[in-house]
């Protein structure tokens, strides 16, 4: 419904329900040299909304995050319409994914099933309303600190290269993201423009408050430092609830799996018993950094199905390290 309203005047518009809550509405400015074609448009959008439900107890479009595309512009709300959802522990979470696990079966550097897999079940927990942030290793293509001292490679030079690595791997994974529809932006720890954002904090979180999934690569930007202190770092900085680790194993054991088959798979785990047994699990500068932020770490297993839609949901998968399973996350059924 157009209302004309004069430049000099402010009148509300009613929000009831025989009035759309969008309206386009002509201007009539007194000086019409001033608000030519060349200046501004003749037209503007009111969105208008007075109360969080309407007459028959039901929420506006608006307030539960859709919009005319479908794609949310703001952060989503919760439904007000009646209709169960399932209880979700996290509601910003960061997935850290190895490069070996890219890999799969170790044919190719890449797998892209193992990519598109990844992309469907995050695909299905942002629609929920979960953001999502992920951190890509680099290890399937080069890993530094292995070819450091190689033809007179200095380790600083070779963790620069396997930054570039994780790069490849985030920009394979952004296209098949984008594939099937997950809106979903990279970026950089230092200056590639013409391939990807660098990486700015504000930006990264206004992103995520948008429903699109943003990518971390190059690691911290720094040599010596690995991609898992870079997924703890972000996970700080962006205040994402918790590291989901994907590996290519089913979690924590207290032995190695490979040499011992009677190995134990661990439910949970401190920060301590990590750092004192000395386990595998993430080096010891990611863990401490962990530690001190209190952000739990859960370490699964990439390649079972549906395995990253329940850790990202917050269900029981593989081990959590730095709480119980009862007071940090809530099954659901």
């Amino acid at each position: 419904m157009a209302i004309p309203l004069p430049l000099t005047s402010c009148s509300p518009i009613s929000t009831s329900s025989s009035i759309s809550r969008t309206s386009f509405v002509p201007l009539t400015p007194r000086n019409r040299t001033f608000f030519s074609n060349r200046n501004c448009s003749r037209r503007v959008l009111i969105s208008c909304s007075s109360s969080l439900s309407s007459d028959n107890g039901s929420s506006p479009d608006s307030m539960n995050g859709s919009s005319l595309n479908g794609q949310s512009s703001f952060p989503r709300m919760p439904s007000f319409d009646g209709t169960s959802k399932p209880p979700l522990k996290w509601r910003r979470v960061l997935l850290k994914v190895s490069g070996e696990a890219l890999a799969g079966d170790e044919e190719q550097n890449i797998d892209p099933k193992v990519t598109m897999a990844i992309a469907r079940e995050v695909a299905a927990v942002t629609r929920l309303g979960i953001e999502v942030a992920i951190v890509v290793g680099g290890g399937n293509i080069f890993r530094g600190s292995t070819w450091a001292g190689c033809s007179g490679l200095d380790r600083s030079s070779a963790d620069y290269i396997g930054m570039l690595a994780t790069v490849m791997n985030a920009i394979f994974l952004q296209a098949t993201m984008e594939s099937i529809g997950i809106p979903t932006r990279v970026q950089t720890a230092f200056r590639m423009s013409e391939v990807a954002e660098p990486y700015i904090r504000r930006r990264a979180i206004r992103h995520l408050e948008k429903g699109r999934v943003v990518i971390f690569a190059a690691g911290t930007g720094n040599p010596f430092f690995t991609t898992d202190t870079a997924a703890a770092l972000r996970c700080a900085e962006i205040n994402a609830e918790v590291v989901l680790k994907a590996t290519n194993v089913d979690g924590v054991f207290d032995d190695d799996p490979k040499r011992n088959p009677n190995a134990r798979l661990l439910d949970s785990l401190t920060y301590q018993e990590v750092t004192s047994k000395d386990l595998s699990v993430m080096d010891m500068t990611a863990i401490t950094l962990c530690q001190e932020n209190n952000i739990p770490v859960v370490v699964f297993n990439l390649s079972e199905p549906g395995n990253i839609a329940k850790a990202i949901k917050g269900e029981r998968v593989g081990t959590l390290i730095g709480g119980t399973w009862n007071s940090i996350v809530t099954t659901t059924t």
